[in-house]
């Protein structure tokens, strides 16, 4: 296998990854605004509204990590990572209207062959 075939498998796992993270976010409630936004600064895996959010409404910033372990998946994430998909939701915030009083949460699923996604809440916060 050669490291391009590598890289597109890997990248289709990635999204099938994505699409079960968001099936899975849908049937808890939460109602998804873009997936794989991009930004110049970074880009986020999905951006979704929190259920029970309309008054103030709570923007979900979610990055999926697929791994063949779900503790892999969980340690895969880093901190420049993080500021990235930070960077990435304040400029989603910044270009949408009606979000001027929204929250922000950063959250992750971890995806993991053969298993049930796990969601983490608040899985970190904003530097």
């Amino acid at each position: 296998m050669t490291p391009e075939d590598r890289r597109r498998r890997t990248d289709r796992a990635g999204r099938a990854g994505e699409v079960l993270a968001e099936l899975y976010l849908r049937l808890k409630g939460y109602r998804i605004l873009a997936r794989r936004f991009r930004h110049p600064l970074g880009e986020v895996d999905l951006l979704a509204l929190a259920p029970r959010s309309r008054d103030f409404p709570t923007l979900v910033a979610v990055e999926v990590k697929r791994r063949l372990r779900l503790d892999d998946a969980a340690l895969a994430l880093r901190s420049r990572q993080q500021h990235r998909i930070a960077q990435a939701a304040r400029g989603f915030l910044a270009a949408r209207r009606g979000f001027e009083r929204a929250t922000l949460r950063f959250d992750l699923v971890l995806i993991a062959p053969g298993r049930w996604p796990r969601h983490l809440v608040s899985a970190w916060q904003e530097e």
